[in-house]
Parts: structure tokens; sequence; C-alpha cells
């Protein structure tokens, strides 16, 4: 049943919907996938028994004419999202044991559309890095290994494990968070799609909580036509959050039109580092190219604030993380630590349930907003932030899209940056400034690297204009005819 593992989410659908195999054939074929890679250690909580009796449900269901718009269709579950009565760990020791008496919004739009949960994929601590080495259970592994060279590779983060699981064809699809990149790095990095919606465009509500004026769930999937499809199921207004726009949701699919004739492209000078990577220019270059020949109007553009995105973006991040994480406390759920008073069961607990990245950005936020530096660093970020909105304002006046890469350089080996966060926090240079600004962005899988390693290309539209993204995105996506797979010569 391998070759049921190949097909993307749409053609998985119309093989259901068609009769051509059953949801218990697909999902029994994901689950057997993910045996043969657990190597990958992709996923922190497999739910095999469970994912069999959903899809025996949805083949009821598909038989009575009563499929919803996933039916039957095998996802991974970033470990981020709650899930009632499923261990939901955000990948810490502090979350130990705890099993949410609720479902979130987004997993619950989901299991309403059909779709089957094959499990809670691995990430960084908290949401908080680009490597997922910060995991307490654990690196996830890129399925990709550079040519000749047998040595693992991060795959990004910090939803790197349900990046590596739609590479390695563990699952057909899964849901991710991106704060400052993390969807569309580690898609870059894993090869696959990874889109963030626009800030407001999928509920937050059961979602553990990292930065919450920036984290926001998006789909990571195959093809650009899948995540369209995805995120139509995932999207929609909240009253339980307030942060969740009161938008109608488009047909996202219905956007793929193929034609972009027309379209202006930005292209930021500000993008073109020095460092930037030769393999990652050069395909920028043909992206360029691509688009053009697409008929669209290439355009320079200026964001003159983008340098300041990322210190932004670190001084604006773990102020928030430091006030979220304080609920983490020993007292009412997950790990606790016995201690001599009250205040010693808090900073034994702490200091045993947290790892080392999530103290970093712990001390990092409450410093920042501590007395007496609260105007100097949180303030300012915040008026920052603002000036790096209004640049894309400004830009979007002028352009529909605009190209950028996804990432500096390709995937690197463990251990490469571990040990020096600023190089580790350069990773998201690209993709921090949209996540700043709220904007909409998808990370589309353009080529290989000298190396033999996958490289996408980033787009960005103005806020809740997803359709444009999309459409230029599937048109991105055709030119790049990206059809590359880690594991040559399986199924």
């Amino acid at each position: 049943m391998t070759e049921l593992t190949q097909l993307s989410l749409s053609d998985a659908r119309d093989g259901l919907t068609k009769g051509d195999f059953s949801a218990v054939e697909l999902t029994q074929a994901h689950i057997e996938a993910m045996d043969t890679h657990r190597d990958l250690n992709a996923y922190i909580t497999e739910l095999p028994e469970l994912a069999l009796e959903r899809a025996k449900e949805a083949d009821y269901n598909i038989g009575q004419g009563q499929a919803g718009a996933l039916e039957g269709l095998p996802l991974g579950i970033k470990d981020l999202f709650c899930t009632e009565g499923i261990l939901t760990t955000a990948a810490s020791h502090i979350l130990d044991g705890f099993t949410p008496p609720y479902e979130s919004t987004v997993t619950a739009n989901l299991k309403a559309a059909g779709a089957v949960t094959l499990g809670k994929t691995n990430l960084d601590e908290f949401a908080m890095g680009s490597s997922n080495e910060s995991s307490y259970y654990g690196a996830a592994v890129n399925p990709w290994k550079k040519t000749g060279d047998n040595s693992n590779l991060v795959p990004g983060g910090s939803s790197g494990g349900s990046a590596a699981a739609v590479a390695a064809r563990m699952c057909i699809a899964a849901t991710g968070t991106d704060t400052g990149g993390s969807i569309r790095q580690p898609a870059s990095f894993c090869g696959i799609v990874g889109m963030k919606p626009t800030y407001g465009r999928c509920s937050r509500w059961g979602i553990v909580a990292f930065s919450s004026s920036l984290d926001q769930a998006g789909p990571m999937t195959r093809t650009v036509r899948d995540s369209a499809l995805l995120l139509s199921a995932m999207a929609g207004h909240d009253p339980k959050d307030s942060t969740s726009a009161d938008l109608p949701v488009p047909d996202f699919e219905a956007s793929l039109t193929g034609d972009i004739k027309g379209l202006r492209i930005g292209i930021p000078s500000e993008y073109r580092l020095d460092e930037l990577n030769a393999d990652v220019k050069a395909l920028w270059d043909k992206g360029i190219t691509w688009l053009k020949d697409a008929g669209a109007e290439i355009i320079d553009i200026a964001l003159p604030h983008t340098k300041y995105a990322l210190p932004t973006y670190y001084i604006v991040a773990p102020a928030e993380a430091s006030s979220n994480l304080a609920r983490y406390d020993g007292v009412r759920f997950g790990l606790r630590v016995k201690g001599d008073s009250l205040d010693d069961m808090y900073v034994k607990t702490r200091a045993a349930g947290f790892g080392d990245e999530v103290k970093r950005r712990i001390f990092i936020g409450t410093y920042a907003l501590s007395a007496g530096y609260y105007d100097a660093y949180y303030l300012k970020a915040q008026k920052v932030r603002q000036l790096i909105y209004q640049d894309f304002v400004n830009v979007f006046k002028g352009v529909d899209a605009i190209l950028t890469p996804t990432a500096p350089t390709p995937a690197f080996p463990f251990g490469e940056n571990s040990n020096d966060p600023l190089a580790m926090y350069l990773n998201d240079v690209f993709t921090v400034p949209a996540s700043l600004a709220g904007l909409p962005g998808i990370s589309v899988p353009s080529g290989l690297s000298s190396e033999g390693l996958p490289l996408g290309l980033q787009l960005l539209t103005k806020r809740w204009d997803e359709e444009t993204l999309f459409r230029v995105a599937g048109v991105l996506e055709e030119a790049a005819d990206f059809t590359e797979h880690p594991f040559e010569g399986e199924g």
C-alpha cells in the first residue's frame, strides 16, 4: 500500500470519493509508514487505534453521501494543539501527563471536516526554536540527506516534526504554527509547502501560547492545492478568540487559476544579504524569471526597516512568552517537583520542567518587561514593529505579491548552531518581518542545493489576501516542477 502514501491531499480526497480505496486502507498505509520511519522521531504521540476507528467512521460517512471536506484524510497534528483526552506536551517536560479536557478550535474544525488524526508531531519546546533540537522528547530528523553524506540534518523548527512527517509520507498533511517562521522555514528545509495565514485567520484558542500577538496556525502539505484545501477547513471566526477575524472564509482552492498575467511582484533589495547562500540566491533569481515568464511584472521594492525585524522580534516574542509561561508552576497541571515551601516548589518545578532555550527566552522577556527597561526595549520594539508593518502597507500600494527566499541556507547538521543562539536566530531573517506585520506567507519547494537539499521560495501578500498568495504560489509551483523525494525509489 506504499503507493497510497504518495498521494496528495486533493488526490486522496478524489480517490476516496470515487471509491478507489477506503479511508481505512489510506490510514493503514500511513501507519505503516510511521512504523518504517520511526527513527525520524517525527511524532511524540502516535494514535494508530484511534486513527483506524475514525477511518472506519469516515468510510461509513462516505458511503452514506455525508462526507466532510477532509473525510478520511490522515493528518499529523503539531503537539501544540490541545486535543481532548489526548496527551498534549508542547514538547516540554513541564507538561508531563497533561491531557486537556477540551479541543482546540482548529483541530475541532478538522475533526468536523472528517479528518483522521494519526498522532501529535514533534516540535521545539513551546515552539521556541529553528531546528527542533530543543524538544524534551529528542529532535525530529529531516528525511533528506546531503548527496554522498549520511549525516542527520535538522528538519527546521519549530514545526519540524510536522515537516518531517509530511516529507517522509508519514501523514498526508499536517498542522503547524508559525510565530516567526516556524511553518515556512521547516517547510523549506524538508521540501514541502508551508503556509502561514494572516494573523487572525485561524483561531488561536486551544493552542499552547508562545507569543500571543504573533502565533498563527497554518497548513503543512505536499502541494499548494493541498495547502488551500486544508486552510479552508482550519480557518474561520471563533468567538472564543478575541483576535480571530469575523470574516468569511473564501474558497482558497478556487483561487488556483494558473494565471498571473499582469500581477506585479515585488523584489526587496534588503533581502539580498552578503552572506546569502549562493544556491539560495541562484534559486531566487530563477524564481523571478519563472514569474516574469508567466506574465507577471517584476518590480524592485524597498522595505527599509527590515534590518530591525530580528531584534524587534527577539524582544516582543520573549516578552510575551515570559508572561504566557508564568502559568506553568506545578500547581494546576503537568510536572510538579516537591519543595520545602510553595516558592521552593515553583522554583524547582520550573527549573526541572523548562529546557535551556525556553529559560533563555523567559529571562530575556522578563528583563525587557522589567521596571526601567520596559520603555527602552519592549515599547520601542512595538514602535519599530509598526514601522515594519507600514513598510509593507506602502509597498503593497504598488505590488500584488513579494517574492523572497524562505531561509538563508538549506538544512544544516545537528549541533552546528546549537551553541550559538544568535546564529540559530538568523534562520528566521526572511520570515520574521511578515510575522511582525501579520501578513500571510507561503514557502514553495522550488529546487535543490548543490548538495542535493531542498530549497524554498517565499511569497507574501497583504493582509487577508490569501487568494492572491495561492494564485501566485500555484504558478511558482508549476514552474519549479519540484518532484524530488527524500527516499528515491520508494513508492
